[in-house]
């Protein structure tokens, strides 16, 4: 009878350990979608960092655009400005030769009334000599004297009439010439002081419009300026939060396989313990099968059908955990690991090789920018024939940036660090893929190979030790400690 009474409280400790057993199981669910739900988060989070990298690197191609347009006004100005100064000193110089012609026209204004007082004079003095000299002439001769005075005098009166009348033609001719002249050149100085004028003032206009523009090019370039500051300051702001959220994630992430691990041991031990119950519950059937013989009793068909569903479900659990393991230790002996190796001596390294061959990935690691047109990129690999990606012309990897080639099967749009293969679709994948940088002088500059070699053999013989583990269904309750200790190797 004692017997019969501790079949119900075996069976509600058996209930209370499979409501245990459940309860991890959810809770493991659960903490798999906040892992998910994390992974997605860091994923959009890789993605905005990517496109505000982009973004600054547009940013940082304009600002350097308007600074070299900028630089081109300023020697423009300065032409202008020195030709301004050279039509100021031509004009100047015509100025002091209108100057200078005048002057000389005044000159020779003066020197022909000299002459012509001097002419007077010399006539004045003239007849008060002959005047003088017939006075003292003989009365008898006054009469010749007087027609021949007179002859005389009208011989030298036409004579130098004759030349003052020369005189004056010459005077005339070369006044007139020199008149003309300084008009002429007065007419060409004025219409082209009129036309430097006319520059100067378009000269001015144009200085103008370009104070104005280089005005507003060096307020668009603040603009820009301070619109990098803010960029940089927001992507500064970004990565740290993006490397904080990482390390919460982290940190979340190493909490919970600490707490997945804690569940598995924890649910290791509440297998043990169930198959202990069984074993028990097994015990006391069999004893309670043997008193109800030895008294002749009828057996109980309730307790028989609870010990053989409790024995078949523990049973199914170990075949299938069992199955799982071998499936397990099969995919994990016939998986390969990726090994790479890397090399360079220049300042433009090989970054990454895709595994499916989707893309190769390069990094300028010097301060400088550096052109690579007729650089090529060989490929090898295994037992197919080499092939080249040769760069465009005028491609110049800045300094610090990356750019990445894609094969056409990628089906991505290039950005700008992105280059298309067109005549490849990917870079091939394989157990051996090496991809090498060339110059255009044929030196070899950065190397990386990309192997996939075999697992090694300490997995194979913990999945062996598992295996030898799971090899008897049932044991006994002294082998608890070590059955855990394995399956904890198991996680």
């Amino acid at each position: 009878m004692c017997e019969r009474h501790c079949l119900p409280s075996c069976r509600r400790k058996a209930g209370l350990k499979l409501h245990a057993r459940r309860l991890p199981a959810f809770r493991n669910s659960k903490k798999e979608a906040d892992l998910n739900l994390a992974q997605a988060r860091m994923r959009d989070l890789d993605a905005q960092l990517n496109a505000k990298e982009a973004d600054l690197a547009t940013a940082l191609n304009e600002n350097r655009t308007l600074e070299n347009g900028l630089r081109e006004l300023k020697d423009q100005v300065a032409a202008l400005e020195q030709s301004l100064q050279d039509a100021k000193t031509h004009l100047n110089s015509e100025m002091l030769r209108r100057v200078d012609l005048e002057n000389h026209l005044k000159t020779l204004k003066e020197k022909m009334s000299f002459q012509k007082c001097l002419h007077e004079d010399e006539l004045k003095e003239i007849k008060r000599v002959h005047e003088s000299r017939i006075t003292e002439m003989e009365s008898g001769r006054r009469r010749e004297f007087e027609s021949k005075l007179s002859d005389a005098l009208q011989g030298l009166r036409k004579q130098h009439e004759e030349q003052i009348q020369g005189y004056k033609e010459e005077l005339q001719r070369t006044f007139n010439a020199k008149v003309e002249n300084a008009q002429l050149s007065a007419a060409r100085n004025s219409e082209f002081a009129n036309a430097v004028r006319d520059e100067l003032m378009e000269t001015k206009l144009k200085v103008g419009d370009l104070t104005s523009e280089i005005k507003h090019y060096q307020s668009q370039n603040a603009a820009l300026e301070n619109r990098v500051k803010e960029l940089q300051e927001t992507l500064d702001k970004d990565r740290d939060l993006h490397r904080k959220c990482m390390a919460e994630k982290e940190k979340e992430m190493a909490q919970a396989q600490k707490k997945v691990q804690e569940q598995l041991e924890e649910y290791e031990h509440l297998l043990d313990v169930k198959l202990a119950l069984d074993l028990e519950i097994n015990a006391y059937r069999k004893m309670l099968e043997g008193e109800e013989q030895r008294l002749n009793i009828s057996p109980s068909a309730t307790s028989h059908s609870i010990a053989t569903q409790a024995t078949s479900e523990g049973r199914r659990f170990l075949h299938g955990r069992k199955r799982k393991m071998k499936a397990k230790k099969r995919e994990h002996s016939a998986g390969f690991k990726t090994v790479q190796h890397a090399s360079s001596s220049g300042k433009v390294s090989i970054e990454e090789i895709d595994a499916d061959g989707n893309f190769v990935r390069l990094k300028n690691n010097s301060d400088e920018d550096q052109p690579l047109h007729g650089w090529v990129l060989r490929r090898r690999l295994e037992s197919v024939s080499d092939v080249t990606y040769k760069f465009p012309p005028q491609f110049t990897l800045q300094a610090g940036q990356v750019v990445t080639i894609w094969g056409t099967a990628a089906g991505v749009s290039p950005g700008p660090s992105d280059l298309i293969w067109k005549s490849q679709k990917s870079w091939g994948s394989g157990f051996n893929i090496g991809v090498t940088l060339v110059t255009d002088e044929g030196e070899e500059l950065a190397e990386r190979k990309l192997m996939h070699v075999p697992r090694g053999e300490e997995s194979g013989d913990q999945d062996d030790e598992y295996e030898e583990l799971m090899g008897s269904e049932v044991e006994l309750p002294s082998q608890t400690k070590r059955r855990k200790k394995k399956c904890c190797l198991v996680s």
